[in-house]
C-alpha cells in the first residue's frame, strides 16, 4: 500500500505559478508509474499529466501542454507539477495517482493508489 500527500495548492492570480508535490510514503513509489488528475465541481476527474517510473516518458492533456510540467525525484519519493500561466479554468482539486503497472494511462480508473488531493483557485 502506497500513501500519497499532495501540498501546493493555493489561491493564485491568473498568469501565475505553482508548484504542487506530491509525497509517497514508500521507496516502492519508484516502481509506479505517476498520474496528476484534477476535478473541478460538477465535473469528472480528469488526466492531466503522467509520468514512467524513470521519468524517460511523459504525457499531458492537451489543455495543460507547453503550460505544466510533471517531474519526479525517487529518491526523495516526490513527484511535482509545475503549473505556469495559470487561468481560471485550471481551478480544480488536484491529485496525484499511482499504479501498478509499466505505462502512463489516462484512465483514472487504471491507477491504484490517490492521494486525498490538494485545492488550486485561479481568480481572474
Amino acid at each position: 500500500q502506497v500513501q500519497l500527500v499532495e501540498s501546493g495548492g493555493g489561491l493564485v492570480q491568473a498568469g501565475t505559478s505553482l508548484r504542487l508535490s506530491c509525497r509517497a510514503s514508500q521507496r516502492t513509489f519508484s516502481s509506479y508509474p505517476l498520474g496528476w488528475f484534477r476535478q473541478a465541481p460538477g465535473k469528472e476527474r480528469e488526466f492531466v499529466a503522467g509520468m514512467t517510473q524513470s521519468g524517460s516518458f511523459t504525457e499531458y492533456a492537451d489543455s495543460v501542454k507547453g503550460r505544466f510540467a510533471i517531474s519526479r525525484d525517487n529518491t526523495k519519493n516526490t513527484a511535482y507539477l509545475q503549473m505556469n500561466s495559470l487561468k481560471p479554468e485550471d481551478t480544480a482539486v488536484y491529485y496525484c495517482a499511482a499504479r501498478r503497472g509499466v505505462s502512463v494511462r489516462m484512465n483514472p480508473l487504471q491507477y491504484d493508489y490517490w492521494g486525498q488531493g490538494t485545492q488550486v483557485t485561479v481568480s481572474s
